[in-house]
């Protein structure tokens, strides 16, 4: 069979993969795009756990390349629902005729850099070999599931799941014992659901995760109507912000007003509810003084809603609110409340194995029908580390990054030619709304390609200098945070023996910036030929 020859080729159809496909088309190019699932939507498509939803106000989180696809989409909720958002990708895709470019069921094993040709040579389990000028990994930051290695799993003899795989008829857990092991943002959404079908659930918590409430409530036709008439203005105020949304980051550093102030600037974005918690100050993530005080509030909450004491201690977070992502809650500590919830500490007493009929910890066994692992990603770099991908010189990206992962930009990496990372570890990706932060990229990555065709051109990567200043960078704005200070799966501390790295650059406008500046001294600190 003849080896098939396209300008890019492109790995995952989430939302980054699907612009970057209709990007390609609009500059005249050939692609094609390869996805493992059978169909769009990435994290979208795998996160179909109970409970599934936006952590993102809806009318923010969707494309804005197209006025006439904004004003077209209508959403039902303030946090849309998983189904939700994925009927929204598929819309895209066939309003755009994308599906027709897309490989589904077909997972790429294999992309190798040769330097004769100047070409990618892709491979996939379904037997396609493609060569290409560019590669781009538009693999998503939240898509390789991390499955924890408990001794005895292959022993269970009922049901298990990872939120981030959930079987796409759903599960139905009427009448059964469940346990749902960890407390992070899946665990948060799902453990309320879980609850309302299971004759019991057993939580099982490490660590306890701060969450402020959603509030979600169907969206107003009225608000809807306003948005759609202001979407332009809107959408430039929102790339302001720090993490590229609405909600109001107030100009005061912490100390600028009276304690009781303080509280009750907190009360009122509680009660408003979702990110807007941490806007209070400027500087919660910088003042640890501050910081405390938020903390404590959040804690109060909990105690105030948790009826047993013992119970909401546990849940009560010690570390610094917002170096792990916020979660966004609905109902879940309300949960605790229940007669047929209970929570075991497992901080002290981890998990020793399981059994035929459910786990062992504390040397107690606890028996269970079924068992949801909410343990999160091997996040960022964990979809990539997963395909054989190999530079000048046959060099693995996993060798490269065994100490971490070194890029410029977030976007390239030094003897990796032509290769582009959408929200890859060094740009601001999961700190931000990940819908205007992916568009950014692929709009950023079509100009490089533009630009290296117009000039005759054939590669781009970064100069080693150029990347090694960038890492130092990275590293000492989220040095000067406390996002560093708990152990995140921002540094990959989640996975066992993974390097701890903080990977995402914080502060999405200061980003933006930079990279105009690039471009506009002729692509500053890249290699072109």
């Amino acid at each position: 069979m003849a080896e098939e020859q396209v300008d890019i080729a492109i790995v995952g159809a989430g939302f980054a993969g699907m612009y970057m496909l209709h990007r390609a088309r609009g500059m005249g190019l050939t692609a094609v795009v390869f996805e493992t699932g059978d169909g769009v939507g990435g994290t979208w498509y795998w996160n179909r756990y109970p409970g599934a939803r936006c952590d993102v106000e809806s009318m923010e989180y969707s494309y804005q390349f197209d006025d006439a696809l904004q004003q077209d989409w209508s959403w039902s909720e303030r946090y849309a629902a998983q189904p939700e958002i994925l009927r929204y990708a598929n819309h895209v895709a066939d309003q755009f005729d994308l599906k027709r470019d897309i490989r589904f069921e077909t997972k790429v094993t294999a992309a190798h850099f040769d330097a004769t040709t100047g070409r990618w040579q892709v491979t996939t389990d379904q037997g396609d070999t493609v060569a290409a000028t560019h590669l781009v990994m538009a693999t998503g930051c939240l898509s390789s599931a991390n499955v924890p290695h408990f001794q005895g799993l292959e022993d269970f003899a009922g049901d298990w799941y990872h939120t981030g795989r959930w079987p796409k008829d759903g599960v139905d857990f009427t009448g059964k014992r469940v346990a749902v092991i960890g407390t992070g943002s899946s665990a948060i959404q799902s453990i309320p659901v879980i609850a309302r079908q299971a004759a019991h659930l057993t939580v099982f918590q490490r660590t306890p995760n701060y969450a402020v409430p959603a509030h979600n409530h169907p969206v107003d036709p009225e608000r809807e109507t306003w948005f759609k008439a202001n979407y332009k203005d809107l959408r430039e105020k929102a790339k302001e912000g720090r993490s590229g949304q609405l909600y109001s980051v107030r100009d005061l550093p912490w100390g600028s007003e009276p304690l009781e102030a303080a509280e009750a600037e907190f009360a009122k974005r509680w009660e408003i509810g979702g990110f807007c918690y941490l806007g209070a100050y400027a500087d919660l993530l910088v003042n640890k003084e501050g910081n405390e005080v938020a903390a404590e509030f959040v804690r109060a909450k909990i105690r105030e809603t948790v009826n047993d004491p013992a119970t909401a201690d546990l849940l009560c977070p010690t570390s610094v609110i917002g170096c792990k992502r916020l979660c966004v809650d609905i109902g879940y500590f309300e949960t605790y409340n229940r007669d047929n919830v209970s929570l075991v500490d497992i901080s002290k007493a981890p998990i020793e194995r399981l059994t035929e009929t459910g786990l062992i910890t504390g040397g107690k066994a606890y028996d269970f029908d079924a068992i949801v692992f909410a343990t999160g990603f091997d996040a960022m770099t964990g979809s990539l580390n997963k395909i054989d991908i190999r530079g000048r010189s046959g060099l693995p990206l996993t060798e490269k990054w065994e100490a971490g992962p070194r890029t410029y930009l977030g976007l390239t990496t030094v003897g990796f030619p032509n290769l582009f990372l959408i929200t890859g570890p060094g740009s601001p990706s999961v700190l931000t709304n990940m819908l205007p932060t992916i568009e950014q990229h692929v709009d950023y990555v079509s100009d490089i390609i533009e630009h290296l065709r117009r000039h005759g051109q054939s590669t781009i990567e970064p100069e080693q200098d150029a990347e090694d200043a960038w890492v130092d960078h990275v590293n000492a704005i989220a040095g000067g945070t406390l996002y560093p200070s708990c152990n995140s799966w921002y540094l990959g501390a989640n996975v066992p023996g993974k390097p701890r790295v903080f990977m995402p650059y914080p502060g999405f406008p200061a980003y933006v910036k930079k990279c105009r500046e690039i471009a506009a001294a002729g692509y500053e600190g890249f290699r072109l030929e």
